[in-house]
């Protein structure tokens, strides 16, 4: 059971730290005016508003009193008396009482005032009405054959202004919760700060700048990301740096060799040598490639229809198929997310007659759909084509150049945007691989 209702309350509850740290200050805010409201109504406003109305009605029952004597003069004298101790107006009326029910339903001053003179009168002697003035209340007491009319102020039976009262209770609350918003935006900004950098620098993005502030916790947090950040920036330039050495170490051998192949009479041999020779320098390029897709970029805001122009443009293959129905524009690094659909694009032309790219647009998301006409995949070998140097001769009848990097420089890239990259068969019996990229 509770289990049950934790996950109720984490269906209602706000996800975000800031409404949930506003609940946390607001609830027992609110709790606390609700008790007090409950206590004062209870305690001291209708108890006050009772002992009001019973004194009241009590003078009431004195005038109807009155009335019933036989001394005109008397009767005079004390009904002048009650107007002018008790600030009443008093008229004598030959009417009946009216049947109308002017009673306020949820009104204690009503409540109470029915409530009294029901015991005093009974309940087809009196009439009362609370509405019609909005400073006087109206009674009509009915005293042998007579209507007593009396216009009294309505603060003899209501101890104070209930607007008022709601006024000085809700006045304080929305100052106190005011305050909250305005301590806890400053306290969550730096988290929010923090999360943000955190996700920039999760795709790939440079991360600069970085000032801690806020709480001492979320400070050193801050600080310690920053550092983390500049440890990672430090040993991804210091591995681009070692593979152009390494570049530039390896070709020069590599050109010595070539040259004395060419020099060799056994033409045979140095044939081969020479394939081999070429191989390892094109493992080469394509390892340096893969680096380079490492190396930092700035994310600018790039129009994905004009990014597919011009790679189609640059393609000049009929074979090339584009479906570009909206306009879609993603942050992210131009150069990095081109080198990506390139390599998936040229691997279907190399493979397959035809490609076919469709792109759409989800409520946060970009999907490209990337499909050929080839032989395919087996479903058993999708997460090993991601593999740096893996290659599906067999499967893909691969006999062009290429040494397995592609799809992994592709899935690297699209990682690093913080998407995710799919594997399945297309609707040309191909293969299809969908990329979805967050907007």
């Amino acid at each position: 059971m509770f289990f049950g209702l934790n996950n109720i309350l984490k269906k209602i509850l706000p996800t975000g730290l800031f409404y949930r740290s506003l609940i946390i200050v607001v609830a027992p805010t609110i709790f606390l005016q609700i008790i007090t409201t409950v206590v004062f109504f209870d305690s001291i406003w209708i108890k006050a508003n009772k002992g009001l109305t019973k004194s009241l009605v009590g003078e009431l029952k004195t005038l109807s009193d009155i009335y019933t004597g036989k001394d005109l003069s008397q009767i005079s004298y004390l009904t002048e008396q009650f107007k002018f101790n008790f600030n009443y107006v008093i008229n004598i009326k030959d009417e009946k009482l009216p049947t109308t029910v002017s009673e306020r339903k949820y009104s204690p001053m009503d409540r109470s005032l029915r409530r009294e003179l029901k015991s005093v009168f009974g309940s087809s002697n009196y009439w009362f009405d609370t509405i019609k003035y909005e400073e006087v209340v109206e009674i009509k007491v009915k005293s042998n054959d007579k209507i007593i009319q009396i216009l009294f102020p309505r603060e003899r039976i209501a101890p104070s202004s209930v607007r008022l009262f709601i006024f000085w209770i809700t006045l304080p609350s929305l100052l106190l919760i005011s305050i909250a918003i305005i301590f806890l935006k400053n306290q969550t900004k730096p988290i929010i700060n923090l999360a943000k950098a955190a996700e920039k620098f999760g795709k790939g993005d440079f991360v600069s700048g970085i000032r801690p502030s806020g709480a001492s916790e979320v400070r050193k947090a801050a600080y310690e990301f920053g550092k983390m950040a500049k440890r990672i920036d430090r040993h991804l330039k210091q591995r681009s740096e070692m593979l152009s050495g390494i570049s530039h170490d390896l070709r020069t051998p590599l050109t010595r060799l070539k040259l004395q192949l060419a020099m060799l009479n056994q033409k045979d041999l140095s044939v081969k040598m020479s394939k081999d020779i070429d191989e390892m320098e094109s493992m080469l390029n394509s390892y340096l490639q893969f680096a380079k897709s490492q190396v930092q970029e700035v994310s600018v805001a790039t129009n994905i229809n004009k990014l597919f122009n011009e790679i189609a443009s640059e393609k000049n293959n009929k074979n090339f198929h584009l479906e570009l129905p909206v306009q879609i524009v993603l942050v992210g690094r131009k150069n990095a997310l081109k080198r990506c659909f390139n390599n998936i694009i040229e691997n279907g032309l190399n493979y397959a007659k035809n490609v076919y790219v469709r792109i759409s647009k989800s409520t946060n998301k970009l999907n490209v759909y990337i499909n050929d006409d080839g032989p395919g995949i087996p479903l058993n070998q999708y997460k090993n084509v991601f593999k740096p140097f893996y290659r599906l001769d067999e499967s893909r009848n691969l006999n062009l150049a290429g040494v397995g990097l592609g799809m992994s420089i592709a899935e690297d890239i699209v990682k690093s945007h913080g998407g995710n990259i799919e594997l399945s068969e297309s609707n040309y019996d191909g293969l299809q691989v969908k990329i979805s990229l967050p907007l």
